[in-house]
């Protein structure tokens, strides 16, 4: 038994699944929303802020970080950006089409630290996609956690990702969704600015959970208002998967000193990061 489960974990690493395309919206100019379910009919099994090896063949494979929750067993949700050879290859696919998946990968979110806690995300841009993951998990479990917020920054009101969950998000009772953009146009009535001046308009605790998930710059000044709070480094938890690349650290891209984004995240406490300037 116990060299059948290190087979299975081998398996998962290494040797890729097939799914299939049920659906794929073009969610932005760039952006594509793709919702998958294997094809050997055994569901997917991971958790929030894990990620997978996207695999096309004749083209490779890309890291991708689970846009949908675990607790919805039937399909799993991924996000790609159209930036390159394999991404666009990818972006270019529609329902029906199959893909090779290789995972699930890393290490996500702990669960443990955030349940019973006041829960603060952070989400800028694209980051909401791999928080998409935590955001469904706690409102599925709504009842395992305390105060919820979320913050979500993007450039343009064009940009913005998962239309349907923000229409939805606005009105909900179960959550705090604060939201702003960059730059707005003439239809948009919210919030101005960038992601740090959402923290005004909320009073949080010092003992609340913060996870965070952006572009490099992001980092340091959401830091600046965590710090402002009093919530201790430790607390804070940072998705870095934008450094990820063959996702079982053999190829030394995320290698950060000691630390592989790959193995040892591509979540982390910030508390052990925060030294590694390279990570941000």
């Amino acid at each position: 038994m116990e060299h059948q489960c290190h087979w299975n974990e081998v398996a998962n690493i290494f040797l890729p699944r097939e799914a299939t395309i049920v659906q794929a919206v073009q969610a932005t100019p760039t952006e594509k929303h793709f919702t998958l379910k294997m094809s050997d009919g055994q569901p997917m099994e991971f958790e929030p802020g894990q990620i997978v090896e996207l695999g096309l063949l004749g083209y490779g494979e890309i890291p991708i970080g689970f846009a949908s929750s675990p607790t919805r067993t039937e399909s799993f949700d991924l996000v790609v950006r159209s930036v390159g050879r394999v991404s666009g290859a990818v972006c270019k696919l529609e329902e029906g089409d199959t893909v090779n998946v290789r995972g699930p990968l890393g290490h996500g979110f702990d669960l443990d630290k955030l349940r019973g806690r006041d829960v603060l995300v952070v989400a800028g841009g694209i980051g909401l996609c791999p928080t998409r993951s935590l955001i469904q998990y706690i409102l599925d479990r709504r009842d395992e956690f305390e105060r919820f917020v979320l913050f979500y920054g993007s450039r343009e009101p064009c940009l913005q990702l998962f239309g349907d969950d923000l229409a939805c998000w606005r009105g909900m009772q179960e959550m705090e969704y604060h939201e702003t953009v960059d730059n707005a146009d003439p239809s948009w009535t919210g919030n101005v600015g960038v992601i740090t001046t959402l923290f005004p308009k909320v009073q949080l605790s010092p003992e609340t959970r913060a996870v965070i998930c952006g572009p490099p710059i992001f980092y340091r000044f959401v830091i600046r208002e965590l710090d402002a709070i009093g919530i201790p480094r430790e607390n804070v938890f940072v998705d870095l998967e934008r450094r990820m690349k063959c996702g079982v650290g053999k190829c030394g891209h995320c290698q950060i000193n000691d630390k592989y984004v790959c193995v040892d995240g591509p979540v982390f406490s910030f508390a052990d990061v925060q030294d590694l300037e390279e990570a941000f």
